[in-house]
């Protein structure tokens, strides 16, 4: 065989092995591609009018919140311009939960409390990274999947080079007029041209959070050859004293942070400590619709003061470039790096790739049905022979 062929053949058990998982991938892609903007429409509960009054305080805020769930606890408090307060109720334990309680922040209205295990996106977040099964089974059925969908890129890119220069011009564009056999054809081979190179990108982000071997490949090629730390969260000094115990230690956090960013687009949230040795985490993000610049900073919840981190969700200043590289990982894979021309230009990818194991069983299938058709004409023309 030549070494084309081998490489289509590969490309085609390859296309078999992963083609479902590529579809369900690249539709739940699609339908979460643009999940910010769809959320703002039909969510109205979402958003307050802005007003010179003071937001309550978190302490405040959480203790309206921890009267709609008894019994659940509160892991954090975000304060956005023109957004109503939300408390997130978050536990991976058994029974495990996900509530977002919405209140005016100002008034300390109950706007909406919300399951999130209900919720429609989050739902298609499950299905995209787990379908829908425990995560250590899903995880790697899809990560897996993704992987192979990486080679087939590349495979394809090989079958689609040009053997000569009239065979290039043939390679750009498709040929609409042509039967719809040769236009399928064009479909997967050009467009799978022009998808790759984005394709190539979502499908590296999805490895990252996919096999934790990969992302600290990429973070150790990244920095040159130093090991990603994992995450940690610091402890509190349990023997330690609060300086103001007449006012809750996340409330004195947050009177550090809020009035300087009150009348700007960032996002303010600080994270209630979990247990007596938990520390009162901050993460401001001073662009709402990624996350990669978010600043986080930990604080000893009795002393107040500052636990510095050596992973890369500490201080974004203090970030290496590939620790930047890593929190960038999931703007990549979404798109929302480039804004919403980079949220279109990762919808059409997803979209494309969705149709190239459609486009390609469907070449599969004609070439099948053909070289029946052949052999049945090879066949009755021996019979002719032998009966003359």
């Amino acid at each position: 065989m030549t070494f084309k062929k081998t490489i289509g053949k590969l490309h085609l058990w390859l296309g078999f092995a992963s083609g479902l998982l590529v579809l369900f991938l690249s539709i739940t892609g699609c339908i979460l591609a643009f999940q910010r903007e769809i959320e703002d429409v039909t969510q109205p509960y979402r958003f307050v009018e802005q007003q010179e009054l003071p937001a309550l305080p978190p302490s405040k805020l959480k203790e309206i919140a921890d009267a709609q769930l008894p019994g659940k606890h509160a892991h954090s408090v975000g304060y956005t311009k023109g957004m109503a307060a939300q408390v997130m109720y978050f536990s991976l334990a058994e029974p495990a939960y996900y509530f977002n309680v919405y209140l005016n922040p100002y008034t300390g209205e109950v706007l909406k409390v919300k399951d999130m295990d209900k919720d429609f996106f989050r739902f298609m977040i499950m299905g995209h990274y787990y379908l829908w099964l425990p995560p250590d089974i899903g995880q790697p059925v899809l990560a897996s999947a993704t992987l192979i969908f990486v080679v087939l890129m590349i495979t394809g890119l090989v079958l689609w080079w040009p053997k000569n220069k009239a065979a290039r011009k043939q390679r750009f564009s498709i040929k609409w007029g042509a039967k719809w056999r040769r236009v399928n054809y064009d479909a997967h081979n050009v467009l799978g041209f022009y998808m790759t190179w984005v394709a190539i990108f979502i499908a590296i982000s999805g490895l990252v959070m996919g096999f934790q071997w990969f992302s600290k490949s990429v973070y150790w090629v990244a920095s040159g050859g130093e090991q990603l730390v994992e995450f940690y969260e610091p402890l509190s000094d349990t023997t330690g004293l609060a300086t103001d115990a007449s006012v809750p230690a996340i409330d004195r956090i947050w009177q550090l942070k809020y009035p300087a960013l009150r009348h700007t687009d960032a996002k303010l949230e600080v994270h209630v400590p979990n247990g007596k040795s938990g520390t009162i985490e901050t993460a401001i993000n001073p662009d709402p619709d990624t996350y990669w610049k978010t600043d986080y900073q930990y604080y000893d919840q009795y002393t107040l003061k500052e636990i510095p981190v050596t992973h890369v969700y500490g201080r974004f200043g203090d970030t290496s470039v590939a620790d930047k590289i890593m929190r960038m990982n999931y703007d990549i894979h979404v798109g929302a790096i480039g804004g919403i021309a980079g949220k279109i230009i990762a919808f059409l990818a997803s979209l494309l790739a969705g149709s190239m194991p459609v486009t390609g069983f469907m070449i599969w299938w004609g070439r099948k049905k053909k070289n029946k058709k052949t052999k049945l004409a090879e066949v009755q023309v021996k019979v002719k022979r032998v009966g003359a």
